[in-house]
């Protein structure tokens, strides 16, 4: 019987799913993204309208990326090809993880995948020669309420590995914020705005 196994991450709103996978001769299927499932977990519906793609060479970093709550930006992210360290930060203000985090392994191995709510920070480092992953999102990209925190930041102390050696940024993510500095200029997303949003029919 195919299917996904859904379970909640140490962050609040983030969740680890597994689908079941079945093999023979021809080589493997699986489901590698259930919205029904996810929805009965959840308590809401999640309806991608955008998918992304990125390839990434061993040692990228991307993130912290968030969006304003409203609108947010719920992802569901799954690595096709290769391995990436991924981690989900809470930057959500007055939210009882803010600041956490929760880390895990996607790779095209245990094919995990991993759903963020919306108010919820993303990053990834490629592990492999070379990794692919989606992103299915909420909303389409929209540049002027999107976000990002350095994910070096010292005040997070996120558990990058260091035998990758120096991460690769994007210039915005290189020129990005730390967290003190994002909450000081009002930019990070309140934990009640968010529990409002998640509420809303």
């Amino acid at each position: 019987m195919t299917g996904v196994d859904i379970a909640p991450l140490e962050i609040p709103d983030a969740y680890v799913c597994t689908p079941r996978a079945y093999g023979d001769d021809r080589g493997t299927f699986l489901e590698w993204f259930r919205g029904d499932k996810l929805a009965e977990v959840i308590g809401r519906s999640f309806t991608p309208v955008q998918a992304n793609h990125s390839i990434s060479r061993r040692g990228v970093l991307r993130g912290i990326h968030f969006a304003d709550v409203p609108p947010g930006q719920a992802k569901y992210v799954y690595c096709s090809s290769g391995a990436v360290l991924d981690l989900v930060i809470d930057l959500r203000v007055g939210s009882p993880s803010y600041r956490k985090h929760a880390v895990m392994q996607l790779d095209d191995v245990d094919r995990r995948g991993v759903f963020l709510a919306e108010g919820l920070g993303h990053a990834f480092l490629a592990l492999s020669e070379q990794a692919h992953v989606t992103y299915l999102v909420s909303t389409p990209y929209n540049p002027a309420v999107e976000h990002a925190v350095h994910p070096l930041d010292p005040e997070l102390a996120l558990p990058w590995p260091a035998e990758i050696g120096d991460p690769q940024l994007s210039d915005k993510d290189a020129a990005a914020p730390g967290i003190s500095a994002a909450e000081r200029d009002g930019l990070l997303p309140s934990y009640d705005a968010c529990l409002a949003f998640y509420a809303t029919p």
